[in-house]
């Protein structure tokens, strides 16, 4: 008997134990507010931009910032990068939700051609939002004798990081002017590293491919003998017959110091991507944030300001993302 009851009063106190313990855990959510109350998981975005003297990283810190303020949920940062080849790389590598790349390489990316004829395609990209012309700025050194791309032969130019757009768009405006690496000495240099060596004469002139007006060349026009170089309009013709994504662009006088007249280049688009496996709602909300601050962008760079719902998807390379494409239905 005395056995019986210490196996009894034993279970007694398992049985209080355990009642003991689900009445600490977390309670059950009433029925129909599931999940309300409970802590949210937190979704990393991780933004590639490019070069910290270009176009890209002070909108790319601005859409962070917009995106920490106005999401719940959300962390965001911008990462300094190679730019647009080198973010296709990141978004298909899992390791950026969101980045800034050329709509010239995006298409080529997507399509499997041009610099992606051996990697094949890469379609894990999809598109969010046209920004703003990407112009070709191409600046020399003022004793350098270079007062057309032609005079570029037998000298020292930076064309941009290597697998960037910057370069890609090197090497096809050279093309156009029936010039070869071969027939230059070639640094491949970021747009800070390209502005460096101009102000120190170790290069004669460098390609950069961003919105204007570009720090880089803002800074070194204030201290330093440098030039613009036009692009001839036969040449542009050209360039525009084979890479239909370039567009004709001036960059007015007085934009930089000591530039007293209009210069003639050309643009491809810069155009906001995301990787296919991105949450729509995420991108739904990423979306919205950004065109409900655009005042903020702006804020960061002149360029900022061209992002607008009526020209969003002028010059989109891409399939649009479904839930990009939700805000879309909404507001337009």
């Amino acid at each position: 008997m005395l056995r019986l009851n210490r196996i009894a009063l034993l279970m007694l106190v398992v049985v209080l134990v355990g009642a003991l313990v689900v009445g600490c855990g977390p309670a059950a959510a009433p029925e129909g507010e599931e999940g309300e109350g409970q802590a949210t998981e937190t979704a990393f975005i991780s933004i590639a931009t490019g070069g910290t003297g270009g176009t890209y990283y002070p909108l790319g810190g601005a859409m962070a910032k917009i995106f920490n303020e106005n999401i719940e949920g959300v962390n965001a940062n911008a990462e300094a990068t190679g730019a647009s080849i080198a973010n296709i790389q990141l978004i298909e590598d899992g390791d950026a939700q969101l980045a800034l790349i050329q709509n010239d390489i995006s298409y080529y990316a997507y399509e499997g051609i041009e610099m992606y004829s051996d990697k094949g395609k890469q379609e894990r990209i999809m598109g969010m939002a046209c920004v703003y012309p990407e112009t070709i700025q191409i600046v020399a050194h003022g004793q350098s004798g270079i007062n057309s791309i032609e005079d570029m032969v037998g000298k020292k130019i930076a064309v941009g990081d290597v697998g960037s757009g910057t370069e890609a768009n090197a090497r096809q405006i050279l093309e156009a002017h029936g010039i070869t690496y071969d027939d230059i000495t070639v640094d491949y240099l970021s747009f800070a590293e390209a502005a460096d060596n101009l102000r120190d004469g170790h290069i004669d002139a460098a390609f950069i491919t961003a919105g204007f007006p570009t720090s880089a060349i803002t800074e070194i026009s204030l201290t330093s003998n440098v030039k613009l170089v036009p692009v001839a309009q036969d040449k542009i013709d050209a360039i525009k017959a084979k890479y239909p994504y370039y567009t004709d662009v001036v960059i007015p006088a007085g934009t930089y110091n000591n530039q007293d007249e209009d210069i003639k280049t050309v643009a491809v688009m810069a155009m906001l991507v995301v990787p296919k496996d991105l949450p729509e709602d995420l991108a739904y909300k990423m979306t919205k944030a950004l065109f409900e601050n655009l005042d903020d962008l702006k804020a960061a760079h002149d360029r900022g300001g061209d992002l607008s719902l009526e020209t969003a998807l002028d010059g989109m390379s891409l399939p649009v993302h479904p839930g990009v494409q939700r805000y879309y239905d909404e507001v337009m």
